[in-house]
């Protein structure tokens, strides 16, 4: 489907990989990647056949994949396997109301982190240039205007400057100091990739805007309170399960990768009928019966 902005945030995180392995020699091997994205795309098959889902979709577990694959740091690639399969696990186990509570990228960095000292995330392997940083914005930005997320990503994004730049007025540090921490590939890909991940925000825009203050903040006092690394991944994961909460205060529409299309669908496995039809107005035909209708119910929801 050309309309999905899945297949922009593939290609922007397999360049920024590609970029990171040949021009900034990230400490990962072609290999520790390949097996990431292949056991992260297994998981979503199997995954996929256990719940009985109507189709096996690779995009998710590629995204998955490549951004483990920028992010995680280990020498042990049973650990990098392990991580994958979490990851993507999590989307159908850890779910609210048909909607995955977690980012799953995000929750599979903070499981291997609590769960062993072989994996780390280096947030300063971008380093600080320019024009990496103009770079991953200007790619980032189109991905989350694809995904019409764009509203977390500025409020997130703001709040964090506010807050760092407040800190160092308060302290009366030089500019040049709350600027070097700003200035971090990691923050930007956390920002444009990470928090805008359009099926773990909240459904309305003001609980997106609000969600995103409250993980700003919560990084903020991770980073400069209690003095600890990684302070957006640990802010994102403690701030999820706060989603169902807001979504019930702030109710929204919920987001779907692609619009339902007017027409046939077809339903491959349907014990009552192969074939369906979705009305003119989007109503239900009359050749649908109980489980065709359950199946283009999971079809509709983008369940997995």
């Amino acid at each position: 489907m050309t309309g999905d902005p899945r297949h922009y945030q593939i290609a922007t995180l397999a360049a920024l990989l590609a970029y990171g392995m040949v021009r900034l020699e990230f400490q990962v091997s072609v290999t520790q990647s390949a097996t990431m994205l292949a056991a992260a795309l297994a998981t979503q098959w199997l995954c996929t056949r256990w719940w009985r889902l109507p189709a096996f979709d690779p995009r998710s577990p590629l995204i998955s994949g490549l951004s483990l694959s920028l992010l995680l740091r280990t020498t042990d690639l049973g650990v990098a396997v392990v991580a994958a399969v979490v990851t993507i696990a999590s989307k159908f186990v850890i779910r609210h109301r048909g909607k995955h509570l977690y980012n799953p990228t995000n929750f599979g960095l903070v499981v291997m982190l609590i769960a062993t000292d072989a994996a780390w995330v280096s947030p300063g392997q971008w380093g600080s240039p320019a024009f990496v940083a103009y770079l991953m914005a200007g790619l980032g930005g189109l991905v989350v205007y694809r995904a019409a997320r764009s509203d977390v990503t500025y409020a997130f994004g703001a709040c964090y400057v506010v807050l760092v730049l407040g800190r160092a007025l308060w302290l009366g540090d030089p500019l040049a100091v709350p600027m070097h921490h700003l200035q971090n590939g990691a923050l930007l890909l956390f920002v444009f990739h990470m928090i805008s991940d359009p099926r773990t925000t909240p459904d309305s825009r003001a609980g997106r805007v609000l969600f995103a203050a409250l993980v700003a903040w919560g990084a903020y006092y991770v980073q400069f309170e209690l003095f600890r690394t990684n302070g957006l991944l640990w802010a994102l994961f403690f701030a999820a399960p706060l989603v169902p909460i807001i979504d019930r205060l702030l109710p929204g529409n919920r987001y779907r990768w692609t619009r339902p299309s007017i027409g046939r669908v077809v339903l491959k496995g349907a014990r009552t009928h192969e074939t369906s039809h979705l009305g003119p107005a989007g109503g239900w035909g009359p050749r649908v019966g109980h489980a065709g209708r359950a199946r283009v119910l999971r079809v509709l929801r983008g369940q997995g």
